[in-house]
């Protein structure tokens, strides 16, 4: 499953506290299962016959069942039939089937007539509607949501077959799991549709949708593709055709065993909670993030529906023929797949230099796992807030980063040899992390065994320091490690984590070349004997390790005067978010930093530069005070504007996606916190032409634009936007005028924009995410905060409660102890038990960014007007 990771959501449903794991009584081998939605009622019924293998003499069987009415229920044994008597716990969404007589170990059929709800919770077997109004009935079963379609085993071991079949009205189209064999006229006003078995697998994976929809269609390695969407819309499918069409030849050739399940859908769907999610054979999507004009959509979005197709389509492998064995082990699904999801699309477009967006991830990771009140990879969950709370940037960031890592380490067939020995060995089964990693040990002859739990049971990076010395003809190279904290005081300390780190080391040796050595830090410290004298010493080469570096003030200096020359523009991204890190933990001061970002200047890579940006911003958004402002806008404008004026604000013929996308990046920097005017400038003119023909502004920079422009936008520029949204005809085009909203700031507007959120006009699923926005945006902050708490209850009820989790991440934005205090005592009283974890994270964050700003505050300040005023005057003359 993708979740929207980008503003901190974890996506929440219901709360329990006690342990909710079905009894051991017995284990599904085949369900049938008949669904009648009714859009009338909004409800439906369904027939359902269990075949099971009952594991010992029992009275009783208990099943997963949620929402559900149940009518008739019996069981089938040993050639006779008994009725059986029904005991629900809502608590433990658990029901118990009790017979008179004991069911005896072996087959038995459980028979269930029953009815549920089309819920508006986007969970379970739910109600959506298109643009038109026009009802339609979804699915979305992770994690533990098949339970209130249908009475099951809903736990990811208990793996079985399905034959499933829909009765829907007349003119609506079925879909399912599996191909549809068969589609009768009947009952009366409706039509049904019988589908093939589908391979063994999890409840959590079962889907189906009934509704309106048209399709485009292909085929890869023999497997029919389709991709469904809303009525009118079925030609914006066809970049994501094309898409799946190249993700799925090159998983066929990678994994070396082909697609196991027929036939391959894809459907976007209006309302949909979750990014997509990866059901075998009919993978469902948001709609916003399947279906673009591909005329008129940015890079970036190609990218982001690319990469997301890829992720859904890499589960089919991993995390549906190979599923974990509890949720604990989730990475091995999430982790896998967002490991995976950038090789098929770097090798389809490799102009979009995907590899360096995987380092951007790996850099924004790390920032997560800075915090005390982070978690280990695999983390122990029971209930289904705790597993809910699992689908975060650890499951998916953290645990893809190790992999890269690992894949590394081993060598890249050798870490694909291991990986298809996995899938193979455990194929239509479940499997753990250590049957993984024991798996590609035997493959590579390497101690994966002993390297990996120390990264997936351990929280938090380590830290390597790094310390050079030169010998004659060779350095001794010291390293040690540490875990790494944001937290200055915890970080002075020392933890007790002990990591097995693969360190390629990367030095500077005479005559201006450079080489490499890689070895295994298994102890607190401990000193390697480095080829040759080295001048500078880097200790990420290849950039693919999974923690942080740090030096000496002298090696900093030295790095950053070489940093152009000598490292690959991986490393400069790593580079500069270990400077930074070194800032976040009191190492160094922010001017080491920013004279990092200095011999940076003529960087042209937009993957570093973005990094750099990001920080950037951070500075300006939270150290840098009102006196300072002007002097680091003037820095800035200083730093980017001989980039910017190379670029150019004009697309130009021939030029590269990554020129677009670096042209975007600048305008928003320069425009933001370089307040540069000629930037502003250029924004309000594409404001105005975007507003007047959207076609006829780059796609890339559009967006950007509207958002420079609403920052200081009227009434009426707001007005315009909205009125825009109402004639969107695109996804893409309705969020383009959709996310600005959030960037005004006038308080009459920023109000308009959160009654907006929580008006019938915005889709649950967006609505939050518009009010965390607004949250973050800092002139807006503190009335959206308090409209937030006024405004609590209906926030905690849209979508089933996936809301509150984007509004907890959000107040990480925050950077003042009154914030903190007014977080920690409102939540205090309204408990989210689902997003546990991230108030305590976000509550973290808000401290270490107010420890960051007392303590950098003054340097930067004096930096600027010593070393950065100096600069500034000199480019000024």
């Amino acid at each position: 499953m993708r979740f929207l990771l980008a503003i901190a959501c974890i996506f929440l449903l219901v709360s329990f506290s006690a342990a909710q794991r079905l009894p051991e009584l017995a284990t599904p081998e085949h369900y049938t299962l008949i669904f009648t939605p009714n859009f009338t009622s909004d409800s439906f019924s369904g027939e359902e016959t269990i075949q099971v293998r009952v594991l010992k003499p029992t009275r009783e069987i208990v099943l997963n069942a949620a929402e559900i009415s149940f009518q008739e229920v019996s069981i089938r044994s040993n050639g006779s039939i008994q009725p059986a008597a029904v005991t629900l716990d809502k608590e433990k969404e658990m029901a118990t089937l009790s017979v008179e007589h004991a069911l005896q170990p072996g087959p038995a059929s459980i028979v269930i007539q029953f009815t549920g709800t089309l819920n508006g919770d986007l969970r379970g077997f739910y109600l959506g509607k298109d643009e038109q109004g026009r009802k339609y009935a979804a699915t979305q079963f992770e994690a533990t949501d098949a339970r209130r379609a249908f009475p099951s085993f809903d736990e990811p071991a208990y793996k079985a077959t399905f034959d499933i079949t829909l009765v829907a009205d007349q003119g609506l189209t079925a879909i399912s799991n599996g191909k549809a064999i068969s589609d009768e006229a009947g009952p009366a006003g409706k039509h049904t549709v019988h589908f093939a078995t589908t391979a063994k697998m999890s409840s959590y994976l079962v889907a189906m949708a009934v509704g309106r929809f048209e399709y485009v269609e292909g085929s890869a390695e023999g497997v029919p593709i389709r991709v469904y969407s809303p009525p009118g819309k079925k030609e914006l499918g066809r970049f994501a055709l094309q898409a799946s069409q190249e993700c799925l030849r090159y998983f066929d050739r990678y994994f070396g065993i082909k697609y196991p399940y027929g036939k391959l859908d894809l459907i976007g769907l209006p309302d949909f909670s979750a990014g997509a999610m990866e059901n075998t054979g009919l993978i469902t999507f948001r709609e916003a993030l399947l279906l673009l004009d591909e005329n008129h959509a940015s890079v970036g979005l190609k990218k982001e529906v690319a990469e997301i197709i890829s992720h859904e389509i890499a589960h089919q492998w991993f995390g549906d023929l190979v599923t974990m064995q509890w949720w604990e082990d989730i990475w091995l699904n999430e982790g896998f797949a967002t490991w995976m999801e950038s090789k098929p699309v770097a090798a389809w477009k490799p102009e979009w230099n995907i590899p360096l967006d995987d380092v951007l991830d790996t850099a924004g990771t790390l920032s997560e796992d800075s915090l005390q009140n982070t978690r280990p990879i695999r983390q122990p969950a029971d209930t289904p807030a705790q597993i809910d709370e699992l689908f975060d940037g650890i499951a998916y960031g953290k645990a893809a980063a190790v992999l890269r890592m690992l894949e590394a380490y081993l060598g890249p067939e050798d870490f694909r040899a291991g990986v298809n020995a996995y899938l193979k060995q455990h194929s239509y089964g479940n499997a753990s992390a250590a049957d993984f990693w024991s798996t590609l040990a035997t493959a590579s002859r390497k101690p994966v065994d002993v390297v990996m739990p120390t990264f997936v049971d351990q929280p938090g990076a380590p830290f390597i320091g790094v310390k050079a010395q030169c010998a004659g003809n060779s350095t001794q190279v010291t390293l040690s490690q540490k875990r790494y904290f944001y937290d200055r005081a915890r970080f002075a300390a020392q933890s007790p984590e002990l990591w097995q780190v693969p360190v390629c080391l990367k030095g500077g040796v005479t005559g201006g070349n450079s080489s490499q050595q890689c070895v295994l830090l298994t102890k607190a410290q401990q000193t390697f004997d480095f080829p040759g004298c080295t001048s500078w010493m880097f200790a990420n080469a290849g950039a693919a390790g999974y923690y942080r570096s740090g030096y000496q003030p002298d090696s900093w200096q030295a790095l950053g005067r070489n940093a152009e020359s000598a490292l690959t523009p991986a490393e400069r991204i790593l580079l500069l978010s270990d400077a930074w890190g070194s800032v976040r933990a009191g190492q160094v001061s922010v001017g080491t930093y920013l004279s990092v970002a200095e011999n940076l200047r003529g960087e042209r890579n937009r993957a570093v530069v973005v990094q750099l940006l990001d920080r950037l911003n951070y500075i300006g958004k939270y150290l840098v005070t009102g006196a300072d402002k002007a002097a680091y806008a003037a820095w800035t404008r200083t730093l980017l504007g001989p980039i910017a004026k190379e670029v150019g604000w004009q697309p130009r013929s021939g030029e590269s996606d990554e020129q677009k996308s670096l042209r975007a990046h600048l305008l928003r920097a320069l425009g933001g916190v370089g307040e540069d005017p000629e930037a502003l400038a250029e924004a309000h003119r594409l404001t105005e032409k975007a507003l007047q023909d959207p076609a006829s502004v780059d796609p890339g920079l559009a967006p950007v634009a509207l958002s420079l422009s609403a920052k200081s936008g009227d009434t009426a520029l707001y007005d315009q936007y909205v009125e825009r949204l109402k004639t969107a005809k695109t996804p893409d085009a309705y969020y383009l005028y959709f996310w600005p909203l959030a960037e005004f700031s006038d308080p009459k507007l920023v109000q308009r924009t959160l009654d907006f959120a929580l008006s019938p006009q915005v889709r649950s699923q967006d609505a939050s995410r518009l009010v965390a926005y607004v949250i973050r945006h800092p002139q807006a902050q503190e009335l959206a905060w308090d409209y937030v708490r006024s405004h609590w209850p209906n926030l905690e009820k849209l979508g089933g409660g996936f809301a509150a989790g984007d509004v907890v991440g959000a107040t990480s934005s925050f950077c003042s102890l009154s914030m903190h205090d007014q977080v920690s005592e409102f939540f205090g009283s309204h408990p989210v038990p689902s997003a546990e974890r991230t108030l305590k994270q976000s509550l973290e964050s808000i401290q270490q960014c107010v420890d960051l700003k007392s303590q950098q505050e003054g340097n930067l300040a004096s930096w600027l007007h010593h070393a950065g005023g100096a600069r500034n005057g000199a480019a000024g003359r």
